[in-house]
């Protein structure tokens, strides 16, 4: 009997592309036991961004069943009502009631699959907690259990600001907490050596000269200590989703009652 999952991402960028396809050929080959991918999530539609549209495009190349629902043009006014009220209030009420519309709908889409693990790779929006009740979610999550919250790019940046010599790759359960869920696996890296030793020193010296905020600002995404972590990450996930993806075709994983993470070396 095949281990069934729902995939959800927003198709960002070309990482959750590369996500979705090497696990995808993993099943097809047999590498990753019997998981069956039963559909495919994004809260994008067309020509809404080409990084979507091209995992689009991709999902219907391979023939896994799709659902496109925009969550940026669902009660677009409600939507731009709640984010004025973070920005301006710190008030998340109304955001909470957006998303629980929202997941609503997602629920009315994805019921007839009759699946109820999901998978989040990539996927960019915090889920309701009538959605974290009603399935088992995992989520793809770039730190160490107990580490940084947030997007990849937050992770970096915090690992940066608190000089944090060592980083991973976890998947835990979601809750309506972010990123709090307990960890079911993890993986571990340094982030220290002959690589990442002269990178350390030249930010310290920028350091001394500018505030974080202000290389971050200035550098983005293509400061090279950044931009190296983010490698070491990229080259991590994969393999790491694959050996998760085959812990849980072995029921290996028990996601209903998940106690001490069990660690993977890659």
């Amino acid at each position: 009997m095949s281990f069934k999952i729902g995939w959800f991402s927003t198709g960002k960028d070309e990482q959750a592309l590369t996500l979705l396809q090497k696990s995808w050929e993993a099943t097809k080959k047999g590498k990753i036991g019997t998981i069956n991918i039963c559909y495919v999530f994004i809260n994008k539609e067309k020509k809404e961004e080409n990084e979507s549209d091209a995992f689009i495009k991709l999902v219907k190349k391979m023939e896994i069943p799709l659902i496109s629902f925009s969550s940026k043009k669902f009660k677009p006014e409600l939507r731009k009502r709640a984010l004025k009220d973070i920005r301006k209030n710190s008030n998340f009420q109304l955001i909470n009631q957006w998303r629980i519309l929202y997941d609503r709908e997602v629920m009315k889409r994805i019921q007839k699959y009759r699946v109820k693990t999901i998978f989040l790779a990539g996927y960019m929006l915090i889920l309701g907690e009538e959605l974290c009740e009603k399935f088992l979610i995992l989520n793809l999550h770039p730190a160490l259990p107990g580490g940084p919250k947030g997007t990849w790019q937050e992770i970096i940046w915090q690992l940066i600001n608190k000089r944090i010599k060592e980083t991973g790759v976890m998947i835990h359960r979601v809750t309506p907490q972010l990123d709090a869920g307990p960890a079911a696996v993890y993986c571990k890296f340094p982030l220290v050596g002959e690589i990442f030793n002269p990178l350390w020193k030249k930010m310290e010296e920028k350091l001394r000269e500018k505030t974080l905020s202000r290389i971050q600002q200035e550098e983005q995404n293509s400061e090279p200590l950044f931009s190296t972590i983010r490698k070491e990450q990229i080259k991590k996930e994969v393999p790491f989703v694959l050996i998760t993806l085959d812990l849980l075709s072995q029921n290996k994983i028990n996601i209903q009652n998940l106690k001490e993470p069990i660690f993977v070396k890659i």
